[in-house]
């Protein structure tokens, strides 16, 4: 390419990364960044980030855990967390709802799991589901570490398409009160259908979604709002640390099989 040409299009790529900066820093801070750092340490930003709370976070505080998780991700490196914003409308919709039992898709680090089990009615129960086994290790012993034991907080290590089926039969939750569902947008649709199928949401039961608007599950909100057996709420938030990339959490009430 002649420098010409080059010159030509500067004023387009310019104003590109000005308009989608936020989105530049972000693809910066979780690919390249990341990467570099999981090649010199050999340890995943997972690990990274527990090794942090152990040191700097009080053992048996999971608010306090959940305060340097946050810090971590703004100060050191970002954590793609459910963050503070959402977490608020997390832990009040389980304070209202007071559930017996809530299923979450996508433990992840375990910020989530805090949450849900900090906001928990007495006796209440919570399974976990993490497909990944790295990073389901971490969630453990950063679910462990905040006081939880297995018998509040239950960790499963596999994928939720082969897990649902098997809830009733191999860990006996025969309902889910509350689901939150924050692993891959695009398993969401699937991942509801099939909680339908084996009639594990009763009537009332409150479906939580995260990142229906980034990066987005389009299918998802569709089918909550067209097939009739769902009410819908939307919040609107922003990203942890890049409010000004929006995203939200999708809110479904369920009607019944009807």
């Amino acid at each position: 390419m002649s420098p010409a040409i080059a010159l030509a299009f500067l004023p387009l790529v310019v104003t590109l990364l000005v308009r989608y900066r936020h989105y530049f820093r972000l693809l910066v801070r979780t690919v390249l960044l990341r990467s570099l750092r999981d090649c010199l340490s050999g340890l995943q930003i997972e690990e990274r980030a527990f090794s942090y709370v152990l040191t700097h976070a009080l053992p048996g505080d999971p608010g306090h855990i959940l305060t340097t998780l946050d810090h971590w991700s703004s100060c050191c490196e970002y954590l793609s967390h459910m963050g503070p914003v959402k977490g608020q409308i997390l832990m009040r919709l389980v304070e209202e709802k007071a559930p017996a039992c809530v299923l979450e898709l996508g433990t992840y680090c375990g910020y989530s799991t805090l949450l849900i089990a900090r906001a928990l009615p007495p006796g209440g129960r919570l399974l976990t589901v993490e497909r990944d086994p790295r990073t389901a290790a971490v969630a453990e012993k950063l679910i462990r570490l905040a006081g939880f034991d297995e018998h509040m907080v239950e960790l499963i290590v596999g994928s939720s398409e082969d897990v649902i089926p098997c809830l009733r039969t191999q860990y006996q939750l025969s309902r889910a009160d509350l689901v939150l569902l924050a692993h891959r947008p695009r398993c969401y649709l699937r991942d509801l259908q099939l909680l339908e199928a084996h009639a594990l949401l009763p009537a009332g039961a409150t479906v939580l979604a995260d990142h229906v608007l980034f990066p987005g599950a389009p299918r998802f909100l569709q089918y909550a709002k067209s097939c009739g057996r769902y009410r819908c709420r939307l919040h609107h938030t922003g990203l942890p640390d890049f409010p000004a990339i929006k995203d939200g959490i999708a809110q479904l009430t369920y009607a019944g099989p009807g």
